[in-house]
């Protein structure tokens, strides 16, 4: 049976703005009147000791992530490290710390919503505080129907948002510090102590980077872009609230910041004008949807982390049928969501539990990174490890920083996150400890064993997508002809095939819950395996999990360094979006390998028989030749070749008839090509409709191979008008080759590939 693979969707501008748009939220809107409430100017201290504190999290994350990039962040790491026991405190406090964060965030929207919005839209002033209740309720419910029924435009949605806020709060600053705030007196009356326990109320801004690892296994070349989205996570909307915090009590006096539930735009109004508060008030509503719709999003993939330990039942984790969602751990998170709503837990405390829990996990990240170290197992392999000159420095300052930040707070909020920890700590004994899967490493980190590692070698590589058992045969037959004409003893065909699931679904979690899909997943690769053996090619398989079937495809071509690609087609063009279709499209377009694109004809005809090789000029066409030939030797007495050529009548400059030119195309093009006089035949036509001649002629054969005519990426076909019309217009098999992609790359393609690398 195959492992599955996760196919890895996000680069690092999708990475980075997943935790961005967690932490520039309700925090950065809401919580300036919060913490000048409790330390005065001050409290720009207290944002950037949280920042410091999360960055030294962040980098313990960075490790461990691209150590065992799994779905549930902080919650597997722990479990993997300190077993379930820590596991189950762990996964139910990051659990209910997003829930938490959730409806701070709802609360938050309902404050800028009515008393906000309030100020230019007649109707939504005046509701006071259950008007913000209602509101906040209405937006969680519709979040998690949005989640719920999987709609794929959030993600696009999102990062629209995060950037519209940058800018907001980039012209905010700007205008702000150019107005010249004025700070009065900087510490509270209660002094250093209440800068201290401020901290642990803006922490909530900071989790946003623990997203980030909740999509560890979902992001390509994690050892670079994890660790750059964590820290730029942090640095970012640290220096954001610091600066938000400078212009908002050097422009308000502090009681009125504290009294405002509205505070960045009351303090727009001041420096902006009424346009400039509106427009922070805009993105305020915009900042508190994405952040909360971020949270739930998490929190799912924390529930499915759970129940694959066995620390939680599996029945929450369950992917819907038609929407393909864990739509009860999406359901559980928005219900909860909504009673601590309902029930008027107030914004700073909510605020405070989630800082709590946070801070509860990140002192156990910072152990597990120890513990991992010094245990070293087999499955813990990371692609950025902490510098040597900065560990353990930097697992113990930030384990010291947690529990010192924990103790500083609130007896309201140490009760609360205590009760969630003690619940943790009964569901282990109650229910996981018979249970769960993982063991702790802390014995194997006292007394650590050395591991080895394994390399390999590479050869020609012809990658096969497959998905159709009427197709998988014939496919791979012409993946094996390719593969044998180069080196018959170490060439091989490697198949892949790949699940495409919605963004709101864990890639791992539709893994456990398709048994269907997974089982005819199975099926086709093990057919493969089959048919495999019977062409005597050496055979290698990917069961791949993603996102976009087109993207998994191309890391497979890159990390197998493939030589060529063979792809099927319907034989239908798109109307709309695509041209071929979503996956063909930025396979043929972007794969830096020889690409062909196989429409199959009546059986018995499929790449045997007769076949036609379209001679001409263009670059590709030599391509389609060798296809041609591999297929032929392939099929040894079974295939013939010929060369056909169409010219317009009438002689050329030269006074040459359009047969000579058609004789001495094809003299070239088999030079070009490679081809010995014994392996074709040639046939020269003259028309004046050229794609007519050659339609017509293509009904007399079985199959069709013509070269990619495209010539720049303007063209609105993929491989050239032609091919494609062939493809669409014949009943015959028709193989539509190029070479490999070599076109240059502009500025704004180079920019995107090397944020996707």
């Amino acid at each position: 049976m195959t492992d599955q693979e996760l196919a890895r969707d996000l680069g690092f501008l999708e990475a980075y703005t997943i935790g961005l748009g967690t932490m520039i939220g309700a925090g950065i809107f809401v919580l300036p009147s919060i913490a000048a409430e409790q330390a005065g100017p001050a409290s720009m201290i207290s944002f950037f000791a949280g920042g410091l504190v999360s960055l030294l999290a962040a980098i313990s994350l960075s490790e461990l992530a691209t150590g065992m990039p799994k779905a549930g962040g902080s919650y597997y790491y722990v479990n993997r490290a300190l077993g379930p026991f820590f596991g189950s405190i762990v996964g139910w406090g990051m659990w209910a710390g997003l829930t938490f964060a959730s409806a701070f965030y709802m609360i938050g929207f309902g404050q800028y919503l009515l008393p906000g919005l309030g100020k230019y839209i007649g109707f939504l002033a005046g509701w006071g505080e259950i008007g913000i209740t209602v509101a906040a309720l209405v937006m969680a419910a519709l979040l998690t129907g949005v989640n719920y029924y999987g709609v794929k435009e959030t993600g696009a949605l999102q990062n629209v948002i995060v950037l519209t806020l940058v800018g907001l709060i980039v012209a905010f600053l700007g205008l702000g510090a150019a107005s010249g705030p004025t700070i009065g007196t900087f510490l509270p009356p209660e002094g250093w102590p209440a800068v201290a326990a401020t901290i642990g109320t803006v922490y909530v801004t900071f989790i946003g980077f623990e997203v980030i690892a909740t999509s560890a296994e979902e992001i390509k070349n994690p050892s670079r872009n994890l660790p750059l989205a964590m820290i730029a996570a942090v640095v970012t909307p640290t220096l954001m609230y610091v600066g938000v915090m400078f212009v908002s009590t050097g422009t308000l006096s502090i009681e009125a910041l504290a009294d405002s539930p509205i505070p960045v735009a009351d303090v727009a109004t001041e420096i902006m004008g009424p346009i400039g508060a509106l427009a922070m008030i805009v993105g305020a509503v915009l900042a508190t949807v994405s952040s909360a719709n971020a949270s739930i999003l998490s929190a799912a993939r924390v529930n499915f982390a759970m129940g694959r330990d066995k620390i939680l039942i599996n029945w929450l984790n369950e992917v819907h049928d038609r929407f393909r969602t864990p739509y009860r751990a999406i359901s559980a998170t928005g219900i909860i969501t909504l009673v601590l709503i309902a029930i008027g837990v107030g914004i700073g405390t909510l605020a405070e539990v989630a800082s709590f829990m946070y801070l509860v996990t990140y002192a156990l990240v910072h152990i597990a990174v120890i513990v991992l170290r010094r245990a070293d197992p087999d499955a813990y392999d990371p692609a950025f490890r902490i510098p040597s000159v900065l560990y353990p420095i930097v697992p113990i300052l930030g384990f010291v920083a947690c529990i010192a930040i924990l103790l500083q707070m609130s007896f309201i909020v140490q009760a609360i996150g205590g009760i969630i920890v003690i619940f943790g700590i009964l569901w282990y004994f109650v229910y996981a400890r018979d249970r769960a899967l993982s063991q702790s490493l802390v014995g194997e980190a006292i007394a650590p064993e050395p591991t080895t590692v394994a390399d390999g070698q590479g050869r020609y590589r012809v990658v096969v997508p497959v998905a159709n058992p009427e197709t998988e045969r014939d496919l791979l037959r012409m993946a094996a002809a390719s593969a044998h004409a180069h080196d018959s003893e170490t060439a091989e065909v490697v198949a892949v095939n790949i699940i495409e699931v919605p963004q709101q679904t864990s890639l791992e979690q539709d893994l456990t819950f398709e048994e269907t899909r997974v089982e005819r997943q199975q099926e086709l690769l093990d057919s493969a395996r089959d048919i495999a053996d019977d062409l005597d090619v050496g055979l290698r398989t990917h069961a791949i999990v993603g996102r976009n079937a087109g993207s998994a495809i191309l890391d497979v071509i890159e990390e197998e360094s493939a030589d060529h690609v063979l792809l099927g087609w319907k034989g239908k063009r798109s109307r709309r979006e695509h041209v071929l279709g979503s996956t063909i499209d930025p396979v043929i377009g972007r794969a830096p390998c020889d690409a062909t694109l196989v429409k199959l004809g009546p059986e018995g005809g499929r790449a045997t028989g007769e076949i036609m090789v379209l001679a001409g000029e263009g670059p590709h066409a030599p391509v389609a030749a060798r296809r041609a030939r591999e297929f032929a030797e392939a099929a040894d007495e079974e295939a013939r070749l010929t060369l056909f050529n169409v010219q317009e009548p009438g002689e050329d400059d030269d006074g040459l008839s359009p047969r000579e030119r058609g004789e001495a195309l094809i003299e070239e093009f088999v030079e070009r090509t490679g081809l010995e006089e014994t392996q074709y035949e040639s046939r020269i036509e003259v028309a004046e409709d050229i794609e007519g001649a050659i339609l017509d002629a293509a009904t007399g054969y079985d199959t069709i191979c013509v070269g990619a005519t495209r010539t720049g990426a303007v063209s609105q076909a993929v491989f050239g008008s032609l091919p494609e019309t062939i493809g669409e217009q014949t009943d015959q098999t028709v193989v539509m080759s190029r070479g490999p992609e070599e076109s240059a790359m502009s500025i704004r393609q180079a920019i995107v590939r090397r944020l996707e690398s």
